[in-house]
């Protein structure tokens, strides 16, 4: 069940949202402008001031938006949060830390230990 309680009504769901980094293979949802639909892979940091709304409106947002796999990562406490999408909701794994290695639900390209990027 998707958390909706943070969405006042829809026309929040097409509220624009700036991510920090986003992946979209699809061309045909871009335009002059950039994105004009869901990124396949969204990822955020947790920042002074911004983990609130990272951990809460945001997951929702990008669970209602349809986003493949989002990513928030912890840079103080070196960790990665991976959400992907099934069947509409978000299913969240193993929350990953510094000596974890990375592998992408997803990208199955993107594989690394997360010591490289965090150090």
């Amino acid at each position: 069940m998707v958390n909706t309680k943070n969405l006042k009504n829809d026309a929040d769901i097409n509220t624009v949202v700036q991510p920090h980094l986003y992946v979209i293979c699809d061309e045909t949802k871009l335009d002059a402008q950039g994105a004009i639909s869901a990124p396949e892979l969204m990822i955020g940091l947790l920042l002074p001031g911004n983990s609130k709304k990272e951990m809460h409106y945001k997951y929702d947002l990008e669970q209602i938006a349809g986003v493949l796999e989002y990513w928030i990562v912890n840079p103080e406490n070196k960790a990665i949060f991976i959400y992907f999408l099934k069947e509409g909701v978000f299913v969240g794994q193993h929350p990953l830390i510094e000596d974890d290695r990375m592998e992408s639900p997803l990208f199955t390209q993107l594989d690394f230990k997360l010591e490289d990027i965090f150090n």
